[in-house]
């Protein structure tokens, strides 16, 4: 009897010491870390509610390698995460076995800066157009303006923001931008009238900014001995009643004294100083001699002309002496 006690006594211990065999073998994979992730959790969006640890980090992983669309002017271009930002996907998973179900769990991810600066100035070479000036050239006898062209660039910055931003919150929605409108510095209108003043003829003619004929004028140019000089100059200065100053350098001057303003002034009431020494268009106090060569080398007006071209040109218009 006591015997048989004994024997069911063991039985019995043999049975609880493989039961408790049992449930350290279950309570293994728990250990070791393959707990699912609570149902309805998502990383950056990408559900992972009921996975294991390793498929959840494979979701985000393929979901963050997904090409990012742009769209620039029209042609479609992918830029592939990988060569621009790296993902903390294991600290993203680790949060999200641990959070509350329904949770949308934050991917930490670091953009390299450097790379998008780079693709996005490449995209830029590929895409600006650059803008060109107007252009004055004297062709056939006359000035010519060659119209400007506009360009287009991209806005490098306002891009590399904008991408930054997609791949640091995982979202793969195209991206579109247009170039931006780009002026070139010298319009046709900006380069105003021209002036184009034939020696031979002893004729000054004024071109809108169009090109058109506005107006011509008889005026005196140089004498063989004092020769207006031809090439291609700018007004330099402008002044209203000026002073004549007689040249130190020049024989034909010597002696001869400042004259103010007033009707015996040699430049008469305007003076439009050109972008070489000591030559100008201007009025006179010898209008006869209006038509012939007959000056020192600059360009005499009627005192009447004189003052309708100064009101119409400004410093900087161009002047051509052929």
């Amino acid at each position: 009897m006591n015997q048989g006690r004994v024997n069911l006594g063991r039985t019995v211990l043999a049975v609880v010491a493989l039961g408790a065999l049992g449930a350290v073998c279950s309570a293994g994979p728990a250990l070791a870390g393959e707990r699912s992730v609570p149902a309805g959790v998502r990383i950056a969006g990408v559900r992972v509610g009921g996975l294991r640890p390793g498929a959840a980090a494979l979701a985000v992983r393929k979901a963050f390698e997904r090409p990012l669309p742009l769209v620039v002017a029209g042609a479609k271009i992918e830029l592939h995460p990988a060569r621009f930002a790296a993902a903390y996907i294991k600290p993203a998973v680790g949060r999200a076995r641990s959070s509350r179900p329904g949770t949308n769990i934050h991917l930490a991810v670091s953009v390299r800066g450097s790379a998008v600066r780079s693709a996005v100035a490449a995209l830029a070479r590929r895409f600006d157009r650059g803008a060109r000036s107007a252009q004055l050239a004297f062709v056939g006898g006359r000035p010519v303006i060659k119209p400007q062209t506009d360009g287009e660039a991209l806005d490098e910055n306002a891009l590399v923001a904008r991408i930054e931003r997609a791949l640091a919150s995982n979202v793969r929605r195209a991206v579109a931008v247009r170039p931006l409108p780009v002026k070139p510095c010298l319009t046709a209108r900006s380069i105003g009238p021209v002036i184009l003043i034939n020696r031979a003829l002893n004729r000054l003619t004024l071109y809108r900014p169009s090109n058109a004929l506005w107006r011509t004028f008889p005026v005196a140019t140089g004498q063989s001995i004092y020769p207006t000089p031809a090439g291609r100059f700018t007004i330099v200065v402008k002044q209203v009643n000026p002073w004549w100053y007689p040249p130190t350098k020049d024989a034909w001057a010597q002696g001869l004294s400042p004259v103010p303003p007033g009707p015996d002034n040699p430049l008469g009431t305007r003076w439009m100083g050109l972008s070489v020494s000591g030559v100008g268009i201007h009025g006179t106090d010898e209008p006869s001699s209006i038509g012939s060569n007959a000056s020192h080398g600059c360009i005499r007006m009627q005192v009447v002309d004189s003052e309708w071209l100064f009101s119409h040109v400004k410093v900087g218009t161009t002047v051509f002496i052929v």
